[in-house]
């Protein structure tokens, strides 16, 4: 009955403005620990999108795409900074005013920590690539209004800042890890997402007229980016041991470790982490720093859209396979390896209680990841490993009723602080459900060469046109 209960759970979490569907509550928890998990959420709504399109019902993601692009630029002017027209809220909700359903984004203003989201506009983008994969409406994407969106998107992520990689500079708590745990400056989640934003705004521009000085800076910014991030952020046992042996202090263009990485920052841990079929892209990459923690929902992205090589991808798949207990544990999978305690806890976190060791950011195991695990180990080609993932999910998901998070070492315990009933937890495991069922869903996130070609990816309207068949 698992799947039956996810769909009756993302249908009582959408949210109705003016009688119209165009998003979905974060929570159905009817004691939530914090109120705003009634709002919807952009990087929320991802996944539940992704199940609207599967099923052929594709107005309520419409809808979605055109109320964020409204609600882009209303923050009001805080300490004197003005919102840029291409930032886009992290959620919103319905509010009555004077009698009247009103729309009221956050921008992070009311956020814990107040951080501006970097990454709502290129979950957007992801989703309208998505969209027109699955209904082919380009009366959608030629929407001057839509062009305008994009364009201003591309103005505040392609601006020229203090730096000289193709990588893109956030903050900490920008994007999925949204409170304070070490990974200020070039995070592998948020270059993930930038290389889709870049390639699926080339792809659709092209598909509408831009010119080509623009197409051609994004396509050589979407090359550089992923030649960089395949080199620099790339870990074996060959590149562990380059770094092992680096020498410091070079200076000039043809230079082994330009970023002056000391080799005394290798952790201890990373002792035998890894075996000579296995590798990761890590956390963190940038002067003088690696963080050599795995991240999951980075790498899992770099394998879904193409950033990773397909060997890369097999080394993050067989690292998976051997520290299976580690990475995935009793529930798919552990956002976050290792978990920082003590005083790198405090360092790290602030002594964040809800960040503590094993929980929640740091080292808890999230049921929405199981959607791109699934969808990297099907394009590895190790549908064992995505077999066996989804298996252990759908033996506890529904009986725990559909956590936020869990805690432990090896994700076996409700985390303490944790909604029940999240939607993404839902979505994510019907997501996988159908990518395991219909391989063809991976042709959502592909973004491999500018050779491909957008319209190569519509075959995925027949799939859904299945589904739609089958939920009628």
């Amino acid at each position: 009955m698992s799947i039956e209960n996810a769909y009756d759970l993302l249908q009582r979490s959408i949210v109705y403005f003016h009688g119209e569907p165009l998003g979905t509550a974060a929570s159905c928890d009817t004691a939530p620990s914090s109120n705003n998990y009634q709002e919807c959420f952009v990087r929320d709504f991802v996944p539940v999108a992704l199940v609207f399109l599967i099923q052929g019902s594709p107005a309520i993601v419409r809808n979605f795409l055109t109320t964020v692009m409204k609600l882009r630029g209303r923050r009001p002017i805080l300490e004197a900074h003005v919102c840029s027209s291409g930032l886009m809220p992290a959620s919103f909700r319905v509010q009555i005013d004077n009698g009247e359903e009103v729309l009221v984004p956050d921008f992070g203003e009311r956020a814990i920590g107040r951080v501006v989201p970097v990454d709502s506009a290129m979950w957007w983008l992801f989703l309208l690539r998505a969209y027109v994969i699955a209904t082919e409406d380009w009366e959608l994407v030629t929407d001057k209004e839509l062009q305008a969106c994009i364009r201003q998107i591309l103005d505040l992520y392609l601006s020229d800042r203090f730096e000289c990689t193709p990588t893109l500079l956030v903050p900490d708590g920008s994007f999925m890890i949204d409170r304070r745990m070490g990974v200020y400056g070039y995070p592998l989640e948020i270059q993930a997402l930038y290389y889709s934003t870049l390639f699926t705004a080339h792809e659709l521009l092209q598909h509408t007229g831009a010119e080509e000085s623009l197409l051609s800076t994004l396509e050589i910014r979407t090359e550089a980016l992923r030649a960089y991030v395949q080199h620099h952020y790339w870990i074996d046992r060959d590149r562990l041991n380059e770094i092992y042996r680096y020498k410091t202090e070079q200076y000039g263009l043809n230079v082994a470790n330009i970023l002056n990485i000391y080799p005394e920052s290798i952790p201890d841990w990373m002792d035998g982490w890894l075996d000579l079929r296995s590798g990761y892209l890590v956390g963190n990459q940038g002067p003088g720093q690696v963080d050599f923690r795995f991240f999951a929902q980075g790498n899992l992205l770099a394998i879904l859209f193409g950033l990773a090589t397909e060997e890369e991808a097999s080394g993050i798949m067989n690292l998976y396979e051997l520290h299976w207990d580690e990475l995935i544990g009793e529930i798919p999978a552990k956002i976050c390896y290792p978990a920082a305690s003590g005083e790198q806890w405090l360092f790290l976190t602030g002594g964040d209680p809800k960040n503590m060791a094993w929980s929640y950011h740091n080292g808890g195991n999230w049921p929405v990841l199981i959607w791109p695990f699934v969808g990297a180990a099907k394009y590895a080609g190790r549908q064992d490993l995505a077999q066996r993932a989804l298996e252990l999910l759908t033996a506890r998901i529904e009986h725990d009723n559909w956590p936020e998070y869990y805690d432990g070492k090896q994700g076996g315990l409700i985390g303490r602080r944790a909604n029940l009933y999240q939607t993404w937890s839902a979505a994510g495991f019907i997501v996988a459900q159908e990518i395991m069922r219909s391989p063809e869903y991976c042709n959502f996130f592909e973004c491999v060469t500018f050779k491909h070609s957008l319209k190569d990816a519509l075959k995925i309207k027949h799939a859904t046109e299945n589904s739609r068949n089958k939920y009628e």
